[in-house]
């Protein structure tokens, strides 16, 4: 599977089932879409502002909810097998992306992932492990918001150093060299904590040596 990332703001998530794994899909999609969970029940269950609807739709249901609520995707997240690939036929057909919850392992053609995520604006890492390793997505994504934590600021400093190097005429090899000497510089990370002012201080010392360097 390749890795995209794709914006669902202003889109429309379905998501059918109201179980654990219906709520957690939920939660996460609606920090950016409208979702809308169809379910006969939602217990106690946390669902990130999503609009819940009681139901119990059998495959034609489906069909007809899909078309009232032209989503971008639906999650198929019951614990019926035979409605999960109901609802995503129906999604294929609509030219909704899909994603089966059920699917482990071995995907199906055109399925969507939904990986592990640490977010860090402007930075996104994600990892996946084709369903296979859920507990091993999790502790990745454990280890990556303590390993890069910073990393959104590393970003946006970078982005300022390579802005003023370019206005400075240095030449594309030596900005890029120049920034990867600071992304790999572990005090320019320690001196983020201090606030980007610090950090760039730290980072103009690093590429102090390089044309079109200023203080």
């Amino acid at each position: 599977m390749i890795p995209l990332l794709h914006d669902f703001e202003g889109e429309t998530v379905l998501v059918v089932g109201g179980g654990p794994v219906g709520a957690r899909k939920a939660r996460r999609f609606a920090e950016e879409a409208s979702v809308v969970v169809l379910s006969p029940e939602f217990g106690d269950r946390e669902f990130g502002g999503a609009e819940l609807i009681r139901a119990a739709p059998d495959a034609d249901e489906i069909r007809r909810w899909i078309a009232r609520t032209d989503p971008a995707l639906v999650v198929a997240a019951t614990d019926d097998a035979d409605l999960n690939a109901a609802a995503e036929s129906a999604a294929r057909d609509h030219g909704a992306l899909v994603n089966r919850a059920d699917d482990h392992g071995e995907q199906s053609v055109g399925n969507v992932v939904v990986p592990a995520t640490v977010r860090d604006d402007p930075v996104t890492m994600a990892v996946a492990t084709g369903g296979r390793a859920p507990a091993l997505s999790k502790h990745l994504r454990e280890r990556f918001e303590s390993e890069f934590a910073g990393a959104g600021e590393m970003a946006e400093l970078t982005g300022e150093l390579r802005e003023s190097l370019d206005a400075a005429g240095v030449p594309p090899a030596e900005r890029r060299d120049a920034v990867r000497a600071v992304v790999r510089e572990r005090e320019v990370w320690k001196a983020l904590d201090s606030g980007r002012t610090k950090a760039r201080q730290v980072a103009q010392d690093v590429i102090g040596d390089f044309p079109g360097e200023t203080t």
